[in-house]
């Protein structure tokens, strides 16, 4: 089944968070330095990318989680073990804010995620435009869109997990934070667990500004070891939060069966 996708920013009413305009969305990511954001994920499987938002545009992206015409489903993760508290997955056409970083951000992570790839001996290659990539998605099948609004009250968590959903994966995944730490709420640090062979997981907790994104792996990620490159596994999750309440938008490339 095919469904053609244009990758083009909308101007629904009621969905512009901001707004962010393409070229700004385009602007703001050229501007990073990805030398280091490569250099980071390589050797961390995570990278920050600070101020991807203003507090303006986190507020009123924050703001639509209780537009419910703008989700496909709402999801309470105390019901399927997921942890607590919930979060809403965007329907299609997305908010201008997210589309247009959807878009910009891919092609700075494809290279890094072609080259990942290789080093792990996996055949999928990534095409240069994420309107391309969307589009294998949808023609396997895989046509939910997955970008999503997470909403943490006091004594939320989330449990470690990988966000896979069907068989086009793409392997490094974004979460913005929309809150403001110990002003908005306390606690709930985004946390990473790396499991080696034969080690111990590693956690490493990424601190995070209101308006912060951080690249993530998604699941596996390449690393040199004494006898060539080997795969490690990735998790992630959301530490406990004490008190207030923490919005988050997580951009996904894949889209979902």
């Amino acid at each position: 089944m095919s469904t053609q996708f244009t990758g083009v920013i909308g101007t629904t009413t009621g969905k512009d968070a901001g707004p962010l305009p393409a070229e700004q969305a385009v602007a703001r990511v050229d501007a990073f330095d990805w030398q280091r954001v490569g250099e980071d994920l390589d050797e961390q499987g995570s990278a920050l990318l600070p101020g991807v938002l203003s507090p303006e545009e986190c507020q009123a992206l924050a703001g639509l989680y209780k537009e419910d015409g703008l989700f496909r489903s709402r999801v309470i993760m105390g019901r399927h073990g997921f942890g607590r508290g919930e979060y809403k997955y965007f329907s299609y056409p997305l908010p201008d804010a997210i589309q247009g970083l959807r878009a910009a951000l891919y092609p700075r992570l494809a290279p890094i995620a072609n080259r990942w790839n290789v080093a792990m001996g996996i055949d999928a290659r990534y095409p240069e435009q994420h309107r391309e990539f969307v589009q294998r998605c949808h023609d396997a099948g895989q046509l939910r869109p997955t970008p999503l609004l997470l909403q943490y009250g006091e004594g939320d968590y989330n449990c470690l997990h990988q966000d896979v959903y069907g068989e086009h994966v793409f392997p490094i995944q974004v979460a913005i934070l929309l809150s403001e730490p110990a002003k908005d709420f306390t606690g709930g640090e985004f946390v990473l667990t790396e499991q080696r062979p034969r080690m111990q997981s590693r956690p490493e907790v990424v601190p995070l500004r209101q308006g912060d994104a951080v690249a993530f792996a998604v699941h596996h990620r390449p690393v040199q070891g004494t006898r060539g490159i080997y795969r490690v596994n990735l998790r992630h999750g959301v530490s406990r939060l004490r008190s207030g309440r923490r919005h988050t938008a997580g951009i996904i490339f894949h889209d979902a069966t």
